[in-house]
């Protein structure tokens, strides 16, 4: 039974880092879309009002978000805005590696590197995965068909 125990610790610990990769794009506009949820349900609206809102806000960051990666050429410009988007996800890294080694690492110094490290491995990966979202294709000019 302990068995079981701890091979089902190990398979909720990968699908969670799994989730945690896969959504650290989205970090910036779940951000601003709870922070402006937050922002609207306090200045008086109703709960769900507030949650359209929100909802509306984090599509919205996400979508010119994509719309300048899209437009934007020059690298020194594009590099912001997926640097902002890199960030937040970077800092969901950070604080979900922590929370796991929390439970497994007794040496808080040895917690603090490791997080580093999985703040490191999480902001590449969204960094890699904003700058792929947006990749304009070829537009096929130039490529003589037989």
């Amino acid at each position: 039974m302990i068995v079981l125990g701890i091979l089902g610790s190990f398979a909720v610990i990968g699908l969670l880092c799994w989730l945690l990769f896969t959504l650290a794009v989205f970090a910036l506009p779940f951000f601003v879309g709870v922070n402006v949820g937050i922002w609207t349900h306090q200045a008086g609206t109703g709960i769900f009002a507030a949650f359209l809102i929100g909802a509306f806000t984090a599509g919205a960051t996400f979508g010119v978000g994509q719309f300048l990666l899209a437009v934007l050429r020059p690298m020194w410009l594009r590099l912001p805005v997926a640097l902002a988007f890199a960030a937040p996800a970077a800092l969901a890294g950070f604080y979900a590696t922590r929370g796991i080694l929390e439970h497994t690492m007794p040496s808080e110094t040895w917690q603090f590197v490791f997080s580093i490290i999985g703040a490191a491995a999480v902001g590449i990966i969204a960094f890699v995965r904003v700058s792929a979202l947006a990749t304009p294709e070829a537009s096929g000019q130039g490529i003589a068909t037989a």
